[in-house]
C-alpha cells in the first residue's frame, strides 16, 4: 500500500514543480481579466448587487478578487457590511448564523487570493511580478514594504492585513522570503479575521447613531 502511495505522490510533487506556477498564473490571467471586466462596467453599486442577486457565491469571487490585489471596482471595506445589510438584516434585526457565514466566506475568500497571490511570488519572483500590467503596486512601495517585512518578520503580515491602506501589502514580500505557505495562509487568515470584525462593528455603531444616512 505504501509503496503505491509512494509513486503517487512523487508524480504529484513533479507536476506541481513543472506545472504549478503555469497553473497559478493562468488563474491569475482569469482573475486579473475578471478584475479589469468589473472594472469597466462595474462601481461599488455593481458590488452591492452582485451580493444582493448572488449571495455568498458572488460574496467569495469579490473576495478572491480582493485578496489578489485584484478589486479594481469597489473598495474592500464596505465589502462585508454591504453583504450584511443585504443578507443578514431582518426587520427583527441581525440573522446571526448569516453573519458568521458571510465572515467565513470573507476570510476564505480573500485568503485563498492572498495566498494565491504570495505562491505566484515566491515562484515567479519580485521582477517578474514588477512587469505585470495587473500588478498594481510599484517598485518603490514594494520597496518600503520589503523593509517592514525584514524589521518586523511574519507578525507584519496579519498586522498589515488588519490595517487600511497597508492590507495584502505584505504579500509579496512574504512571498520573496520564501516564507512557508501554511504559515502566512494562516496569518493572513487572522488578519482579515480583525479587519473584517472592526469594520463590520464601527459601520454598526456608525449606522446605529445615524452617521452613515448617506449610504
Amino acid at each position: 500500500m505504501a509503496s503505491l502511495a509512494f509513486p503517487a505522490r512523487s508524480r504529484l510533487r513533479t507536476w506541481a514543480e513543472e506545472y504549478g506556477l503555469l497553473a497559478i498564473a493562468l488563474s491569475f490571467v482569469v482573475l486579473a481579466g475578471a478584475g479589469v471586466a468589473l472594472f469597466v462596467v462595474g462601481d461599488e453599486q455593481l458590488a452591492r448587487e452582485l451580493i444582493q442577486r448572488y449571495g455568498l457565491a458572488a460574496l467569495l469571487v469579490i473576495f478572491v478578487l480582493e485578496g489578489a490585489m485584484l478589486l479594481y471596482f469597489a473598495p474592500s471595506e464596505v465589502l462585508v457590511p454591504a453583504a450584511i445589510g443585504a443578507l443578514a438584516t431582518t426587520d427583527g434585526g441581525y440573522d446571526w448564523g448569516a453573519i458568521v457565514a458571510i465572515f467565513v466566506v470573507a476570510v476564505v475568500g480573500a485568503t485563498a487570493g492572498q495566498t494565491t497571490l504570495f505562491v505566484l511570488a515566491q515562484r515567479g519572483g519580485r521582477e517578474w511580478l514588477l512587469q505585470k500590467p495587473w500588478f498594481r503596486v510599484s517598485e518603490s512601495k514594494l520597496d518600503r514594504f520589503d523593509g517592514w517585512f525584514d524589521r518586523w518578520g511574519h507578525a507584519a503580515v496579519p498586522v498589515s492585513n488588519a490595517l487600511l491602506f497597508t492590507r495584502g501589502m505584505l504579500t509579496v514580500p512574504a512571498g520573496v522570503a520564501e516564507m512557508r505557505v501554511r504559515r502566512f495562509a494562516a496569518l493572513s487568515a487572522v488578519g482579515t479575521l480583525v479587519f473584517e470584525t472592526w469594520l463590520a462593528v464601527s459601520f454598526y455603531y456608525l449606522n446605529e447613531a445615524g452617521l452613515l444616512w448617506f449610504l
